[in-house]
């Protein structure tokens, strides 16, 4: 299923020019126009969904190996240092385009880029409450 106003699910069936790295019948991986690093790639998948929360499981797991695929080749190709794969689910996380897709980022010695967050530092007492929130 698509979104004729989405733009990635114009972009993901071809519908506007990409500069794609791999396609088969569920995704399309192409260059991101506004890159973090040399070779900041995304993995599109050709059917609408908004984020992770309404993507099949089944195309969840497709994403993650078409991801080991594409990581082992740009490493190689680009001759990268390192790896980031970065997906976001809502505007507070940093999703601007809400049509899910995963940034597949080579990451290189010295290019400036922070991925990372402030980490916190709860109790032992506070990491149970949350786990039992969670966990039921």
């Amino acid at each position: 299923m698509k979104d004729d106003t989405c733009i990635f699910c114009k972009i993901a069936n071809g519908e506007i020019p990409a500069k794609t790295l791999y396609e088969n019948e569920e995704f399309r991986v192409i260059l991101d126009l506004g890159p973090a690093t040399k070779g900041h790639a995304l993995i599109l998948p050709k059917n609408h969904f908004a984020n992770l929360y309404e993507l099949p499981e089944e195309t969840a797991a497709d994403v993650m190996k078409l991801a080991k695929k594409m990581a082992t080749q740009m490493t190689e190709k680009l001759c990268c240092d390192g790896f980031n794969l970065v997906q976001n689910n809502g505007e507070v996380a940093g999703q601007t385009v809400f049509h899910y897709h995963l940034h597949l980022i080579p990451r290189y010695k010295e290019d400036g880029q922070k991925i990372g967050w402030k980490p916190g530092s709860p109790s032992p007492e506070e990491l149970e409450a949350i786990r039992e929130q969670i966990v039921g």
